[in-house]
């Protein structure tokens, strides 16, 4: 697990219980997600519109119970981004 994923993570972690759900990601990509792209924390490429970041959750949640834990989110993100 990247350091950078965890970051990541925690940023769209909007309520801080250690979960992500659909509507956090879809949130907080569309409201964080350029000053996460600025500061190097994000892709830019990875900016997208609630589609795009409803495809990543869909992804990233491999037992379908509709929220991410940090090991399901890092696990995607750290292979798409390069960053593993």
């Amino acid at each position: 697990m990247s350091d950078k994923a965890r970051k990541l993570f925690e940023a769209l972690d909007l309520d801080a219980n250690g979960m992500l759900t659909r509507e956090e990601v879809i949130t907080a990509l569309r409201t964080k997600g350029p000053t996460l792209a600025a500061s190097g924390d994000l892709p830019v490429w990875a900016l997208g519109d609630a589609d795009a970041s409803s495809a990543l959750f869909d992804a990233a949640d491999q037992n379908g119970d509709a929220v991410l834990t940090l090991d399901e989110f890092t696990a995607v993100v750290d292979r798409r981004f390069g960053w593993s």
